[in-house]
């Protein structure tokens, strides 16, 4: 399937370190493989442990060498109902890694450990004003908080990618989401940072059509005066936040 397998015992060690739960709490990885990860897991006496497998070779191969110290669900996990449990972990397929953490996101798992593409994983801790900066940012941090660790090089794997990869961790927020609808928030992002190079006086009238309106709704939202000026990377997830109230609380003649 274009995987490639982690392969060094370090790196399974370091990813296990990071799902920080004492035994007798229910944790799930994505993507057993060869099963690096789910040693350094089961060393650390973790689990009860599930493994989420997609390939039915390697779900017998997890099966014969673990026996019933886990349980393997054979299937797709963008597709399968998720385990409950307190923490997701695991090396992401670089082909659906943004998906698939969007999916657990949205799910509030309360803490996933991840490793994936470095590309993917600065884009989804950065800060405004960066390059990297955008919706997958605010997205993240719609649902909690993003912290990034050790960089992972290309030979930690096999076959050898050709790129770089990351460890990171997402803790989803213990309160209510800060906007009104998840939905309408993701579509207003797309829209505003739909065109990256443009002003937001010229993105607005993609979320709100009537500049009087949009000058309302972005000072209720406590956006700066200047904003028109501005483009949308600027802006912290908070402002994006607090625009989605001011436009859900706004009457339907506005």
């Amino acid at each position: 399937m274009g995987q490639s397998f982690l392969t060094d015992p370090f790196v399974a060690d370091a990813e296990a370190a990071l799902v920080e739960l004492p035994p007798g709490h229910p944790v799930f990885e994505i993507g057993g493989g060869f099963g690096q990860l789910t040693s350094a897991l089961l060393r650390r006496k973790l689990g009860p442990l599930t493994v989420i497998e997609r390939d039915a070779r390697l779900a017998r191969f997890l099966r014969r060498t673990f026996g019933e110290r886990i349980t393997v669900l054979e299937g797709d996990a963008l597709e399968l109902p998720l385990p409950r449990a307190e923490v997701a972990v695991g090396n992401l397929p670089y082909s659906i890694a943004t998906p698939l953490l969007l999916r657990l996101f949205e799910a509030r798992v309360p803490r996933v450990v991840f490793l994936v593409q470095e590309e993917v994983a600065r884009r989804l801790a950065a800060e405004p004003g960066s390059k990297d900066y955008g919706r997958l940012s605010i997205i993240a941090q719609l649902y909690g908080t993003v912290e990034l660790f050790r960089t992972v090089p290309p030979s930690a794997f096999t076959p050898v990618p050709q790129v770089t990869s990351r460890i990171g961790v997402h803790v989803a927020r213990a309160e209510a989401l800060p906007v009104p609808s998840v939905p309408a928030f993701v579509e207003m992002v797309r829209r505003l940072f739909s065109s990256r190079r443009k002003q937001l006086r010229n993105l607005m009238p993609r979320v709100i059509r009537a500049p009087t309106t949009a000058s309302r709704l972005t000072r209720t939202a406590g956006w700066p005066e200047d904003w028109p000026a501005r483009r949308p990377e600027t802006l912290p997830p908070e402002s994006y936040f607090a625009l989605a109230r001011a436009i859900a609380s706004d009457p339907p003649s506005g």
